[in-house]
């Protein structure tokens, strides 16, 4: 990322997170907002931390995306991004302006639990897997090989697992049960991505099928 680049993510992320929350809300003053931003970004900033110690190339994987990224990929990318990202307006303007829902103080709880739980999984994930990119390829002019430590001992998809979590953490944590909708079609486009990615893999990346045969679960074992 060039250093323009990087100076624009700084400032632009904070800003589009804070139009995401309180325009919707219709005021600054929505504390569980803060709140909830407050929690996001220490628990990014202690897993930015750490990946900057134990695996600082993972930044550079997760630039941009990459030259031979599948087509099928970005088609799908282009409604999961909008679904991810409408979790955010979709909990603020229910819980914060409109309040639809009733939440309880125990399912906010666990909603955060569930946030941060995603984060460290993510965290994990990217830390024993440098091939960890935004987009589906094989990293051929990497070398790309199978990588079955850390969480991809039980799991062939710890990444996306956490993106499950976050999702649904994040409409629950926000104090919305409507959020759950385009969390739920997020979710629904991320399986689909796991499988469209686990059949790539099989079929091109060498020793993925043998992989497979030692760790049977893509997402949640014993389920699927």
């Amino acid at each position: 990322m060039s250093r323009r680049a990087a100076v624009a993510y700084v400032i632009g992320l904070p800003l589009a997170l804070l139009g995401l929350i309180f325009l919707p809300a219709g005021t600054l003053g929505w504390w569980p907002g803060w709140i909830f931003l407050a929690v996001m970004a220490l628990g990014f900033g202690v897993s930015a931390w750490v990946l900057a110690r134990v695996n600082p190339l993972i930044y550079r994987a997760r630039s941009r995306f990459q030259p031979g990224t599948k087509s099928w990929d970005k088609k799908l990318l282009a409604f999961l991004l909008p679904a991810m990202t409408a979790v955010l307006p979709v909990a603020a303007l229910d819980a914060g302006r409109m309040h639809w829902s009733a939440v309880p103080a125990w399912v906010v709880l666990a909603g955060y639990a569930a946030v941060l739980a995603g984060i460290a999984l993510t965290a994990w994930a990217q830390a024993v897997n440098p091939f960890f990119e935004p987009g589906v390829r094989i990293q051929s002019e990497r070398h790309q090989r199978v990588i079955d430590s850390g969480p991809y001992r039980f799991v062939r998809h710890p990444g996306y697992i956490a993106a499950l979590l976050l999702f649904f953490g994040m409409a629950l944590a926000l104090g919305s049960f409507w959020a759950l909708l385009p969390a739920a079609l997020a979710a629904a486009l991320l399986v689909l991505r796991t499988a469209w990615e686990d059949q790539l893999l099989q079929a091109e990346l060498r020793g993925y099928a043998g992989y497979c045969q030692r760790v049977r679960w893509r997402l949640v074992p014993g389920l699927w």
